[in-house]
């Protein structure tokens, strides 16, 4: 399609309105952003936007401002957005019609996306400046999203065209933003299944014969200039994207993936020269500005070193390599297919490898710059490689230096990390606990590898390496106090304490654990260097179970070292002190020390959240409180307001501390401890309660803005429901809240949602049955509240199976609670638990259809002639009882065989003329099921009670003392890595990556609702309700049930024999009888 004409009077206004944006003044600045708002409604608008982008005359802000919204409305407008699961999403920026309702996006006109088609990728090509090119890269790939290859089949061609003139330098830009842009088409295909890998295949044949050449030219000794640094970085990320899961296959005529290897990547001699380029890049020198060599230029600071090219292009280098080791290393952990590729990968091109790997990390040691990415990749690369024999061989003889020269150097605090401690003590603790310090701080990669040599390879690695640093700390100790080398000493500890499991495991390193405790740990807590104060508490927490060997003074000097530094000087020092007594407490004999002074190291620990939202520090107080939770009876109003507090005071800095927020939420995680901890005294909830109502409020009651803490608030709202024996009417203002989240933004929790509503029925059914609440659409019952979050949950596709088996829970609160009061909803339970069934009645995992069966007979319970009618008037009565009985055998839970028993024997209750013909014609079947099920009801409680009083043999414990890992000519195996890796080899093989990444294939079979539904159901007894049914229908009714019993298997009738001696002598026992009802 041609492009369409620009009207330049248009473009000359949205140009005025882009710099107008910038305005200081608001009068100026607030009308053009709001004609910018409107730009996604107006026909031509992207095309206008691409032409002021590309106009290199205009001013760069202004350039940048019609990037950034030509990425916007491609994102939001090109097509209906909808969510993982095929949900229409609404608009981006939240917009609302008059009544409340989501705006629906406006989608572009198609010759606005041929003209931005035809047009972007031209603009791009010629784009010099590095920020607005990575936005117009960033609108390709979420064009490419939807359009790419059907709708886009010119992408490729005009992208490999460029691509090709890579001989000409003047066009090495445009080869350079060609390689991003299609770098940001094969990252469409990253995460996809191999079923859905057409394209990248496709793309795979035909570009990487033409970058190949180009990587080993860009790659070759006489190639030093940044702009063949960014092309080479931007080819090894597009073989990442292209490799990193699946070696490509090849095409079927139509396109979609086969299994026939691409003639590209997948066989050893096609991936061979890949490989040399990759061990060229990792080992191209990169000397000193100030030497004059080539490459010239690079920069002196660390940030701008590692955003040099070169330095990214080694980066790339090295990811490659270690993901590659990663996959396909081992062949025993290789997927069958791969199987020959591996071994040839194992056996040619990891030792291959390892040189260039090993030369990087030499560079250190030797007083040249690396950056802390491409270090940390390469001591990934070594930590796999210790496990595999062919490498191992060759790292063997180095392992001395790779420990000493390179891990401990790598672990050692810098000069930076010592002045963060002293001078912004906050930071200091923020990367010191940073959950992704694993994915790029060469400290923890050191520290993996180290232990992974000692546990894999302990008879080559662990006596020389205790020696190594038990010299350091002994040359420590004798030095004079001038002389001391701290940060050695520091790094020594950190190296014994990642060595602690192993050391724990061992009987003859852990009797000389005491010795280092006492004479290089117990001292440092009175340093007056704080770094190693901070050591000190750490080592406590990974050598807690040192077995003493005295009188116990050295657990009690022990802990009253860690509560000083509870209220040490520095920040990181209190941290550390306040996780080091978490261990402590529960260690046998430290209660005797500890509870006297419990309330002061609750008040510490209070300071110390104040101070710092940690949630490591939140976590050890929920094990104090944990621990201790009978002495904390008298505390716990105060420590529910303080953690309360802590909560609000998170909860407002969490938006810019991502600290805070997990601090935030573990604060709530403890409120939960408290909560669990006094729940046999529920009379203190009435003093906590007053603090924590208007917490739950808040979390629930503000359209989803704290979506992170709904899961614990809602545990928090089950205890406040669940124990007190009288519900508050602040309580009660919950409700409608739970019913308004859930129809707005909290569908996702009906499994945490039916404990909380299940106790605000069964607390005070009246109140419940009579309460509403007044909506923008009039008032609402609260249990017609209840019915909408049944149905809704039924009738939604996105419902998983066990959400929908919890929420038919909620009828059996209905029926087992307000008994004889909810006649008119029978049909509404009968329509919705029938229909479910109907969707189930095939299907494999029958659990859906037990809960199915637990409601209809809790309506049979409740009242089975209104029921029995139901069933009737829907021509289903013979089918469903029919089914149910045969369900029957295959029902293990207790809820499930409890309800079928007191269902199908409440139909005895009715006299025999007034029961339809089919059901009075199945009497003796249905006692049949109901007595053979209720025998076996009884016979697994006295089977669980004999199981319970049998004696537990203690299991040996593991000793592997005498081993010290695998021989040098072994594959290091571990079965959970193995089930790891079969499970990951059984998604690839046949999954959408992404499905395992965003939790998907989990199965939820696991919701059985026996442990956590509770009714009035509970208190009656399924075997006296048997006894009492049989003989009242046998005595309102002798002639009929004398001709019953004899239809009845001698079997059965054996089994009511036993039944009702059974139920006779317990009765006798307990005294008086009342009958069951």
């Amino acid at each position: 399609m041609a492009e369409t004409k620009v009207d330049m009077t248009q473009v000359e206004a949205l140009h005025v309105a882009l710099q107008q944006s910038f305005s200081p003044d608001a009068s100026v600045r607030d009308p053009a952003e709001a004609s910018i708002k409107q730009l996604k409604f107006v026909p031509g608008a992207t095309q206008m936007l691409l032409h002021i982008t590309e106009e290199k005359q205009v001013q760069y802000e202004v350039r940048q401002a019609a990037a950034i919204q030509l990425k916007n409305i491609c994102r939001e407008c090109w097509v209906e957005r909808v969510s993982y699961l095929g949900i229409p999403l609404p608009s981006i920026d939240g917009s609302t019609n008059p009544d409340g309702t989501p705006v629906k996006p406006t989608l572009l006109l198609d010759e606005d996306k041929s003209a931005v088609r035809t047009k972007l990728i031209e603009c791009l090509l010629a784009e010099p400046d590095k920020s607005i090119r990575d936005l117009m890269a960033e609108t390709v790939h979420c064009i490419a999203i939807h359009d790419f290859p059907d709708q886009w089949p010119g992408l490729l061609p005009v992208l490999l065209q460029a691509i090709q003139l890579n001989a000409d330098p003047s066009q090495a830009l445009r080869v350079h933003n060609a390689l991003l842009a299609m770098r940001k088409v094969c990252k469409r295909y990253e995460y996809k299944s191999r079923e859905q890998r057409g394209p990248l295949n496709q793309i795979v044949v035909l570009s990487f014969p033409l970058l190949l050449p180009l990587a080993q030219r860009l790659s070759g000794p006489n190639e030093h200039s940044l702009e063949a640094a960014m092309m080479l970085k931007q080819i090894l990320k597009i073989f990442w994207s292209s490799t990193q899961f699946y070696l490509p296959n090849g095409n079927n005529g139509d396109g979609s993936a086969s299994g026939v290897p691409s003639p590209a990547l997948a066989n050893p001699d096609a991936l061979e020269p890949w490989f040399e380029v990759l061990k060229a890049v990792l080992t191209k020198p990169l000397p000193e500005a100030s030497t004059g060599l080539e490459p010239k230029g690079q920069p002196i600071s660390k940030e701008e070193r590692n955003a040099w090219p070169w330095w990214k292009a080694k980066k790339w280098a090295a990811l490659i390599m270690t993901r590659l080791f990663s996959r396909y290393g081992i062949p025993n952990y290789a997927e069958d297919e791969v199987k020959e590729f591996a071994k040839y990968f194992s056996h040619n091109v990891a030792p291959s490898f390892l040189g260039p790997v090993c030369e990087t990390l030499s560079l250190r040691p030797q007083g040249q710059f690396c950056t802390d990415r491409v270090v940390h990749l390469c001591l990934n690369f070594v930590d796999l490689a210790v496990e595999l024999a062919p490498t191992y061989k060759l790292l063997k003889p180095h392992m001395d230096f790779l420990l000493y020269k390179v891990c401990f150097p790598a672990m050692c605090l810098t000069e930076e990390d010592v002045d963060e401690f002293e001078n912004d003590p906050h930071e200091f603790v923020h990367k010191q606990n940073s959950p992704m310090a694993d994915f790029y701080d060469p400290r923890m990669s050191a520290i993996t590898l180290v232990t992974s040599a000692v546990r894999y390879r302990g008879q080559d690695t662990m006596q020389p390496l205790l020696g190594f640093l038990t010299e350091i700390l002994q040359r420590y100790n004798a030095a004079p106090e001038g002389g001391k080398n701290h940060v050695e000493k520091d790094c020594a500890l950190l190296m014994f304490g990642s060595l602690s499991e192993i050391l724990l495991q061992k009987k003859k390193y852990a009797a000389e654990l005491e010795g280092l405790m006492v004479s290089s740990v117990f001292p440092d807590f009175n340093s007056p260097v704080g770094f190693l104060r901070c050591r000190a508490c750490w080592m406590v927490q990974r050598f807690s179970e040192t077995p003493w060997s005295d009188d116990g003074t050295h657990l009690r000097n022990l802990i009253q070292l860690v509560l000083q530094r509870l209220s040490d000087p520095a920040l990181p020092v209190q941290i550390e002190a306040s996780k080091a007594l978490r261990f402590l407490i529960e260690v046998e004999g430290a209660d005797v020390t500890l509870l006297p002074v419990l309330p002061q190291i609750l008040n510490e620990y209070f300071r110390i959240m104040n101070e710092i939202g940690n949630d490591e520090v939140v976590a050890a107080l929920q094990v104090i409180i944990d621990t201790f939770g009978e002495h904390i009876e008298p505390h716990a109003i105060a420590l529910v307001t303080q953690l309360a507090d802590a909560f609000k005071n998170y909860v407002d800095a969490g938006e810019d501390d991502d600290d805070a927020a997990m601090a935030a939420a573990q604060c709530l995680e403890c409120i939960n401890t408290v909560l669990k901890g006094t729940c046999e005294h529920p009379e203190l909830y009435k003093g906590m309660e007053p603090h924590l109502a208007p917490l739950v409020l808040q979390v629930l009651g503000n359209d989803g803005e704290y979506l992170e803490y709904v899961e614990f608030a809602l545990d928090t709202l089950t205890f406040l429901t669940y124990f007190p024996v009288q519900l508050s009417p602040q309580i009660w203002e919950v409700f409608p809240l739970l019913y308004w989240a859930f129809d707005a933004w909290a569908f996702d929790y009906m499994i945490l949602m039916a404990p909380p509503l299940n106790n605000f029925i069964s607390k005070d059914p009246q109140h419940f049955l009579t309460s509403s609440a007044v909506t923008p659409e009039g008032s609402i019952k609260y249990i017609d509240m209840i019915f909408s979050i049944v149905s809704k949950t039924l009738h939604e596709n996105r419902s998983s199976e066990s959400e929908q088996r919890k929420a038919l829970s909620l009828y059996m609160s209905v029926l087992h609670n307000c008994t004889g009061q909810v006649d008119s909803y029978l049909p509404t339970i009968n329509d919705i638990a029938l229909g479910k069934l109907g969707q189930q009645v095939n299907a494999e995992n029958p659990s859906t259809r037990h809960v199915v069966f637990q409601v209809l007979g809790s309506a049979l319970y409740y009242n089975p002639e209104l029921e029995l009618a139901e069933l009737g008037k829907r021509g289903v009565t013979q089918q469903v009882f029919q089914q149910w009985i045969k369900e029957i055998e295959g029902m293990d839970g207790w809820l499930s065989q409890k309800m079928t028993v007191l269902g199908l024997l409440s139909v005895l209750r009715l006299p025999t003329a007034v029961l339809p013909h089919n059901v009075g014609a199945m009497i003796p079947d249905i006692i049949s099921a109901a007595v053979k099920l209720a025998a076996k009801m009884k016979e697994d409680v006295e089977k669980g009670q004999k199981d319970d009083d049998a004696a537990i043999e203690p299991e040996a414990g593991d000793d592997d003392d005498g081993w010290e890992g695998f021989g040098e000519d072994e594959d290091v195996t571990s079965p959970n890595d193995e089930a790891y890796v079969s499970a990951l080899n059984k998604l690839t093989a046949g999954g959408d990556v992404s499905q395992f990444l965003l939790g998907e294939a989990w199965d939820d079979d696991f919701d059985d609702l026996d442990d956590d539904y509770h009714s009035p159901i509970d208190n009656v007894d399924e075997l006296h309700f048997a006894n009492d049914v049989l003989k009242e229908a046998y005595q309102r009714e002798p002639e009929v049930y004398n001709q019953v019993q004899g239809a009845l298997p001698p079997e059965t009738v054996a089994t009511c024999q036993q039944l009702f001696a059974a139920v006779d002598a317990q009765r006798s026992k307990a005294g008086p009888a009342t009958p069951a009802s």
